[in-house]
């Protein structure tokens, strides 16, 4: 069998330079979404409301922004590599806007959140796009794309986990002035994202751009409908998206309010995340052996089974949900390496059909159905907290406001994930499908080099 090309090999060392921009980018998500609400409201002053209006607008214009800057990110064509020169002019931005926004000064106000956020939004979506992009081209191989993502992912959780440690080690204070948790936060992801992700476009090469030329939007949009497999990959990651953020949404509230254990937050969530770490080389090999698809099925009804269990704990139950932290943990692993890795394939559906290589858009439509799972859980997940009773941070909850958190976080997800495994189940892209695919795109680019 003829074989498919790869692009340039993926050696462990360029594997680890892709990998590096991973961690400071991590870094400065987690807080930004967390921390800097509560920060912004109670070491400066600015009420909840106006705080939130901010956020609000900054996540609308991003998420709008999204298809838009998947479309350029496609489209440019500079001699250094379309995604390289991406990162390189956004990664700057984007670590001069976070150390603003993490490091306000005392008499910051809501233009500086919102000037300083926007900025931080669009600069790590850009970001972002152009860095998982090129994470889909940088191999052709099957198995290997899920190496590449289970890589990246791999330091995106390392980097969650400094995160979650470095400003509460340090402390985030009461005010605005002197050096505080989120400060460090910002110190850290201004030194390390332009060092980083400058180690990473100078270090790896860009495969060359496959496309054979450029599609209208009508042309393009029909081509996105035809993709049959690309519908099916990103429905079932929305529903499995959606199933993840209802328990991220409520994890401190069930630690707190339905265990009792609200000293244990930080330790669980740590445990979560570095089970995440430990369950790659398990996600990796489970890929290899039953295919990609099949073994984000067999995690996610894992998954369900697990959280099942969930539903059944109460005030006291700390090691029983220590248990379970890790247990999903390991199974987050298949979540964050696996999807990401069959989404390279199901471009290359669109590439082959289309002839315009177009990842930058089918990740900027990830990225879209990412924040739409988290609003939705949110949606819909705090209205029924609220009719049941459930007011956080007011002591015990009554009996049936605690059921309602407990059921709302372990039951609630799992009809969501048996129907992204009913949608995923027979995924028609396995890994001789996807060599089919690669041989179809490189003879056609070879016969557009010669025509040449």
């Amino acid at each position: 069998m003829t074989e498919a090309p790869a692009g340039p090999a993926v050696t462990g060392r360029r594997l680890a330079l892709y990998a590096l921009p991973a961690l400071p980018l991590a870094a400065l998500a987690l807080p930004f979404y967390v921390i800097v609400p509560s920060f912004y409201a109670e070491a400066l002053g600015l009420s909840l409301t106006a705080v939130g209006a901010a956020l609000l607008a900054i996540r609308l214009i991003d998420a709008l922004s999204d298809p838009l800057l998947g479309w350029v990110a496609d489209r440019i064509a500079p001699r250094f590599g379309r995604r390289r020169a991406l990162m390189a002019l956004a990664a700057p931005v984007t670590a001069l806007c976070a150390f603003m926004v993490f490091w306000p000064g005392a008499g910051a106000g809501i233009a500086h959140l919102f000037l300083w956020g926007l900025g931080l939004s669009l600069g790590y979506t850009a970001l972002s796009l152009a860095y998982t992009a090129w994470g889909a081209e940088i191999t052709a191989d099957y198995r290997g794309r899920a190496r590449v993502a289970a890589a990246r992912e791999g330091v995106t959780l390392i980097g969650t986990l400094v995160a979650i440690a470095l400003p509460f080690a340090i402390g985030l204070g009461t005010d605005a002035t002197g050096f505080h948790g989120l400060a460090a936060m910002g110190v850290f992801v201004l030194v390390t994202l332009p060092l980083l992700c400058a180690a990473c476009v100078f270090g790896v090469p860009e495969p060359e751009n496959l496309s054979r030329g450029k599609l209208s939007l009508a042309a393009g949009l029909r081509h996105l409908r035809a993709n049959g497999p690309f519908l099916r990959l990103i429905a079932a990651f929305l529903l499995n998206g959606i199933a993840n953020a209802i328990p991220a949404t409520l994890f401190l509230y069930f630690v707190a309010d339905r265990i009792g254990a609200a000293q244990l937050q930080g330790p669980l969530l740590f445990l979560y995340f570095l089970s995440g770490v430990a369950g790659l080389p398990l996600a990796l090999r489970c890929g290899s052996r039953f295919g990609k698809h099949k073994a984000w099925c067999g995690a996610m009804l894992a998954a369900c089974v697990v959280f099942a269990g969930a539903g059944f704990l109460g005030p006291g139950d700390v090691v029983a949900f220590g248990l379970i932290c890790g247990a999903t943990g390991v199974l987050l692993a298949f979540d964050v390496a696996l999807p990401p890795a069959i989404q390279a394939d199901v471009v290359d559906v669109d590439t082959a059909a289309s002839g315009e290589q177009r990842s930058g858009l089918y990740f900027a439509l990830w990225a879209l159905a990412t924040k739409l799972a988290l609003a939705i859980a949110v949606g819909v997940t705090f209205p029924l907290l609220d009719w049941a009773g459930y007011r956080p941070g007011t002591g015990a909850p009554t009996e049936q406001a605690g059921l309602a958190l407990a059921l709302l976080y372990a039951w609630l997800p799992i009809p969501a994930k048996l129907a992204a495994i009913a949608l995923m189940w027979r995924f028609p892209l396995d890994e001789a499908a996807q060599h089919r695919l690669r041989t179809v795109i490189e003879a056609t680019s070879a016969a557009k080099a010669g025509a040449r």
